[in-house]
């Protein structure tokens, strides 16, 4: 028997008999050209050559093909399909298979052709037919080609894991000779391949650098906001924006060459706000970690003229650098004070800002409330006898 034609069709299942390694699964319906040639139904997506398949030759190979030896047929039930004129086909090996068409002239000449080979191997369907039925993939033959596949996967994944192996070992030489051979810091430093930061400096260590006792930074920003912001409402209370303070920061640590007198700085309060920073940023506060508890002490000292004494002979006792930078802020401050009246800034409001700033316990503990009242008390005594403390 033969036939041949363009059919939809819908596999339920298809897998080898004893075997469910290798299972195929689809429920949607796909038009296929669809050979049936003695007691095989052939399916492909395109037409093989001449309107069939020559096995032999195999000019176009099948998608796959069914062995209907021993199968059955018969018009599908509803709750296989809603589509009218749909024919099932079931085989021996457990596959199931519905074909369809709009074409009931054709529909009906399939199920014919089908009901008689079914018919016709129904007195031997286990007689071969090997001139009739193109070479099928066996189940050994299947179990080989898995074999083949995991095993080429097992050689490349030792291959890559070797590969990964040597790359490692090749970073790990590398690694060891740049250590061994990279220079030191302060060989990079005198080179000029690294700059030390101004921000976040040891005071003492800058000044050195900057050869004085005033960082630069400091005096630059005193200078303008004297000459540009002593009037100005809030100051050093206000917050400047602090994208424009990071920004100021970074060209400062990279030595960028700068003028506080560029629009990019042109608000006040973006100054004042980086020479907070710079004093917040320290290692070790501008009043040392070291007389914490002597100025707290002095401090707390009854006596008013014993209290200005004990803080001026405790500010004598720190390195030169901190001496002289507490000198020419606390100035500076004064004659923030002194323009009250129009930036409305006066000593309590000063220290309340700076006091936490400029010292503080190198450990914080539970009476840190109790020490941010001494810290006010300190700048605020300051400020009030900066004349007397530093001279005119």
């Amino acid at each position: 028997m033969y036939a041949c034609g363009l059919v939809d069709t819908v596999v339920f299942s298809l897998f080898p008999i004893f075997s469910f390694r290798y299972f195929y699964y689809r429920k949607n319906w796909t038009s296929s050209w669809t050979v049936l040639n003695g007691s095989s139904l052939s399916y492909s997506k395109n037409q093989g050559s001449g309107g069939s398949w020559k096995f032999g030759s195999n000019p176009s190979k099948p998608e796959f093909v069914l062995d209907l030896r021993g199968g059955s047929i018969d018009w599908a039930s509803k709750d296989k399909s809603s589509k009218k004129h749909v024919i099932e086909v079931k085989t021996r090996q457990g596959t199931e298979l519905l074909i369809h068409s709009e074409n009931d002239t054709t529909i009906n000449e399939w199920y014919k052709a089908l009901l008689e080979t079914v018919n016709r191997q129904v007195g031997n369907p286990d007689e071969p037919n090997e001139d009739e039925v193109p070479e099928s993939p066996s189940i050994e033959k299947l179990d080989k080609e898995k074999e083949q596949r995991e095993s080429k996967k097992n050689r490349s994944l030792k291959s890559s894991a070797s590969v990964d192996a040597a790359e490692q070992k090749k970073t790990k030489t590398k690694l060891k000779k740049f250590l061994t051979r990279r220079p030191t810091l302060q060989a990079v430093r005198e080179k000029g391949y690294i700059k030390d930061q101004v921000f976040g400096s040891n005071l003492a260590e800058l000044c050195k650098r900057e050869n004085t006792t005033v960082p630069k930074f400091v005096k630059l920003c005193l200078e303008h906001v004297e000459k540009h912001g002593l009037n100005v409402d809030g100051l050093y209370r206000v917050s400047g924006n602090l994208a424009i303070i990071q920004k100021l920061r970074f060209a400062v640590n990279h030595d960028e060459k700068l003028d506080l007198n560029d629009s990019k700085w042109e608000d006040i309060h973006v100054i004042t706000g980086a020479l907070k920073m710079f004093f917040r940023e320290l290692p070790e506060p501008l009043f040392t970690y070291n007389h914490f508890d002597d100025f707290v002490t002095a401090i707390k000292t009854s006596d008013y003229k014993q209290r200005v004494s004990a803080t001026m002979e405790l500010i004598k006792q720190l390195p030169k650098p901190n001496q002289d930078t507490m000198q020419a802020l606390f100035k500076h401050l004064k004659k923030v004070i002194d323009s009250g009246e129009a930036n409305r800034m006066n000593t309590q409001s000063i220290a309340i800002v700076f006091g936490p700033t400029l010292l503080r316990p190198e450990k914080e503990t539970a009476s840190i409330a109790v020490h941010m009242v001494y810290q006010n008390q300190i700048v605020e005594l300051i400020l009030m006898e900066v004349d007397s403390i530093f001279g005119h």
